[in-house]
């Protein structure tokens, strides 16, 4: 993991879905303190809610980096985008991206950095060369959050699971698997950037050997039931080797988000079959609980849901932004 320089001056590009902010918000939910503003194209209808500031501005202010805040389908990044990323580094600004394309595939912005004597920083690519999965059961303890569709929570879940465990005296550690996670715990690795046959070897060494008693929080990546992303969910859940899971879900969703032709599975359905693919590597690997984006949901309709889903399934059923995760940290410390 490069170090990076902060603040950070969050870029949102052209954005037009709140879900494609997700590194943008994750940043400012988690480490509030290093996000100085955001700037985007005049395009853009996504905010993350701080102030405004030019590449100028920020840096005047004390910026270190300009960080893209996007996480688009494909981790493509525009030529569009190019004049203001050549704008910060002209500011002496860093560029961190954690998009699948590079920023050094781009010979203008790696001339205006060499010139301005600045860094781009590919936090999603490494030089590392990972090992295959061996499915060697490793002590510690390991709790791991999945989910019915992509951008719905298990960041937020695992970051939130963390600091409950902690608060209850456990040791515990977020282990990030994605570029925005990476960003805020200051290491990791970007699991979707692995080669498929190394995928589980990744995972195995991101939560390695550890005390008995430790418990590692392992972010999740992708959906079981994705079209496009499900070989990195895989893989990584029979490298993690959980002893338990959280699934994590929106109940606004119907359809995998952008997949209209793929319907959600219910939780039931969704639970069993994470269960069977963890149980491929951890026999006794179970649910511990689900976790619910309920954004879209009033105080009166989130109650009764909760309180519904937890009494069908048995099992606790929170919000990590609503109330937090304690009842599922507590499930899991007494199980």
């Amino acid at each position: 993991m490069h170090q990076l320089r902060k603040p950070y001056l969050l870029y949102l590009g052209d954005a037009h879905q709140p879900t494609d902010a997700k590194t943008a918000c994750g940043l400012r939910d988690w480490c509030r303190g290093d996000v100085i503003g955001e700037w985007s194209l005049p395009t853009a209808t996504v905010s993350a809610g701080v102030p405004r500031l030019s590449p100028a501005e920020a840096a005047a202010a004390g910026a270190g980096s300009l960080v893209i805040g996007i996480a688009s389908v494909g981790g493509k990044l525009p030529n569009a985008w190019l004049p203001d990323l050549e704008a910060a580094i002209a500011c002496g600004l860093d560029v961190v991206s954690g998009m699948h394309t590079r920023l050094t595939s781009f010979p203008s912005l790696v001339r205006a950095a060499e010139g301005r004597g600045v860094h781009l920083r590919d936090v999603r690519h490494s030089d590392t060369v990972f090992p295959a999965g061996t499915g060697r059961k490793r002590t510690g303890m390991r709790v791991a959050t999945v989910g019915t569709d992509c951008a719905l929570g298990k960041k937020y879940t695992a970051l939130a699971l963390t600091n409950a465990l902690k608060a209850r005296g456990a040791n515990a550690t977020f282990r990030a698997t994605g570029q925005t996670g990476i960003m805020i715990a200051g290491e990791g690795i970007a699991i979707d950037a692995v080669v498929a046959d190394f995928i589980a070897g990744a995972a195995e060494t991101l939560s390695p050997d550890n005390a008995p008693d430790h418990w590692d929080v392992i972010e999740g990546q992708g959906s079981l039931f994705h079209p496009a992303y499900a070989g990195v969910t895989l893989g990584l859940l029979h490298g993690s080797q959980p002893d338990a899971f959280v699934l994590c879900h929106d109940p606004s969703r119907t359809t995998i988000e952008y997949y209209p032709d793929f319907p959600l599975p219910t939780l039931s359905d969704a639970i069993a079959q994470y269960q069977t693919a963890a149980r491929i590597t951890n026999r006794n690997a179970y649910c511990v609980g689900v976790s619910i984006n309920s954004s879209t949901l009033s105080d009166e309709a989130w109650s009764e849901y909760a309180e519904r889903t937890s009494g069908q399934l048995g099992i606790p059923v929170c919000d990590p932004m609503r109330g937090g995760v304690d009842a599922i940290a507590q499930s899991l410390l007494t199980a």
